[in-house]
Parts: structure tokens; C-alpha cells; sequence
């Protein structure tokens, strides 16, 4: 196939990342009555939180924002690490147990993927 046919025929970044987001909503939407868990990641920071989409409310919320959790000097993988154990304590403190995971438009690896394991690690089902 010709070099220039493939650059051609590929999609830039932003693009695919706003596909993925699509689509992992969807599935979870179409599929799942359970609340979701998402995560966003800026340059800086982490958020994840908890949401009821049938009221549009959010349950729970958890970030690198916080002030216990700005005082202390961690690295990101840190970071992400206790955000996902913060985020698992507050939604089980209220009574959410299962939860489905909404990674939006990052792939799972990294600090999507620190995060989830923390919070499965403290308890909570996805």
C-alpha cells in the first residue's frame, strides 16, 4: 500500500480519543443501570466521581484538589493510587458498592489503570 494512502486513511488523535469517549458511553448507558465511575485527567491533575445518571447528580467525588490530598508531595502513579482508594472509601461510606467504570476517552493503562485497581483493592465492584 502506498505510504501516502495511509497517512492519508489514519484519523488524528483528538478524533479517535472523541470516538472512544462515544462509545464507551454508549456501551455503558445501553447496558448498565449501575452508577459510573469517571475519571479525567488533566495536565496537572486527577478527578474521578460518581455518578447517578438517572437523577444527572454527582454521588461521590474525589481529586488531587483536595486539600488532604494536595499537602502531600506524591508523584502522579502516587497520586492516582490514592485518589482511586479515596474514591472507593466516600462511595461505599454511602452505600455504593457496584459501580460501572467510565474511563472516557483515555485508553486503560497508566493512571486509568492505577486508579481502578486501587479502588477495586478497597472494595469496590466493576
Amino acid at each position: 500500500m502506498n505510504l501516502f494512502l495511509e497517512k492519508k486513511e489514519r484519523k488524528n488523535k483528538s478524533f479517535n480519543m472523541t470516538k472512544r469517549e462515544q462509545r464507551i458511553r454508549f456501551k455503558l448507558k445501553k447496558v448498565s443501570k449501575r452508577n459510573r465511575l469517571t475519571v479525567f485527567r488533566s495536565n496537572n491533575h486527577l478527578y474521578a466521581q460518581v455518578i447517578d445518571d438517572t437523577k444527572g447528580s454527582t454521588l461521590a467525588s474525589s481529586s488531587s484538589l483536595e486539600a488532604n490530598i494536595k499537602n502531600k508531595k506524591l508523584n502522579r502513579k502516587e497520586l492516582a493510587e490514592l485518589i482511586g482508594k479515596e474514591i472507593a472509601k466516600k462511595s461505599i461510606s454511602k452505600g455504593i458498592n457496584q459501580v460501572a467504570f467510565d474511563k472516557g476517552k483515555y485508553k486503560y493503562h497508566g493512571l486509568i489503570k492505577i486508579l481502578a485497581d486501587a479502588a477495586r483493592t478497597e472494595g469496590l465492584n466493576f
